[in-house]
């Protein structure tokens, strides 16, 4: 008797219990929502991770999830798959200029002289580089010093953040005189590839956090905050919940800066608009 051949990708399928599980499990540790219409997605997204465990169905790596079969650490790699990464230097421009020309000159006439910086959710790093761009440029001018905190959840784009190895075509946003500064090209012109100097990227430090935990572990409060493109992925609940955190976290007259289809309407924070979805601490 010959071993029945394991299904085509093509033709595996989550049972609508065992989504059902996968999709809670998910909601608990990421506060991400999988509603059915997202089942094809979350399937496409977990094939990878089963070739990579050597388990042949979807609903088997599921029991491996739930059955106490699976490393403590499998969790972090469901979580690694089913979160969105993208990203871009210089996304939403206009934060950046409103970083430049408005909060690090107001923060620098406060007093501060050492800006502490946070990208709490900074995917492969061209967020955080990018704030350590601007940063740097005001560092020279003003001499104040910064720090930038760089967290995300996703164990495997950290790791590319950390590296600050990028194919050429993604700087291509960064302004010519900040790529001429800021980025070194690869004596290796086959590889098209780029590397944050070392200057930027001893200014940032990488780790990972769950923005679902109760506590942020950051240390002292942030003068900056860019959650940006991260509550659009939430409930309202878990959204104005994330986002009292990250108050929490920061200094009176520090901004937060949240993505441009994110909106705090209705919610009781103790912040205000400053300017497109950029908020001040009173």
């Amino acid at each position: 008797m010959s071993a029945l051949p394991a299904p085509s990708p093509d033709l595996d399928r989550l049972s609508p219990h065992k989504f059902a599980k996968l999709s809670a499990l998910i909601y608990d540790k990421t506060g991400i929502k999988m509603p059915a219409t997202k089942v094809t997605m979350l399937q496409g997204r977990l094939q990878r991770r089963l070739r990579e465990v050597g388990i042949a169905t979807l609903d088997a790596y599921c029991d491996h999830l739930f059955d106490g079969s699976a490393h403590p650490d499998e969790i972090i790699n469901l979580i690694n798959a089913v979160t969105t990464n993208k990203t871009d230097f210089f996304r939403e421009p206009g934060h950046f200029d409103f970083m430049a020309k408005t909060a690090l000159p107001t923060l620098a006439d406060s007093g501060r002289r050492r800006i502490r910086a946070w990208s709490a959710a900074c995917s492969t790093g061209a967020e955080p580089y990018t704030m350590a761009m601007v940063l740097d440029q005001f560092a020279q001018k003003s001499g104040v010093d910064y720090g930038i905190l760089a967290t995300d959840i996703d164990t495997t784009v950290l790791e590319t953040a950390r590296r600050g190895i990028y194919p050429t075509e993604m700087v291509e946003p960064v302004p010519a005189s900040l790529r001429q500064r800021y980025v070194a090209v690869s004596r290796d012109r086959k590889a098209n590839q780029v590397r944050m100097v070392p200057a930027l990227r001893s200014a940032i430090g990488f780790a990972r956090l769950n923005l679902m935990e109760e506590r942020y572990p950051v240390g002292e409060p942030m003068d900056l905050i860019f959650c940006r493109n991260v509550l659009i992925y939430f409930d309202k609940e878990t959204q104005e919940r994330v986002v009292r955190r990250l108050c929490a976290n920061l200094r009176p007259g520090g901004y937060l800066f949240l993505g441009h289809s994110e909106s705090i309407a209705g919610m009781d924070l103790p912040v205000r608009t400053v300017s497109y979805t950029v908020f001040t601490k009173d």
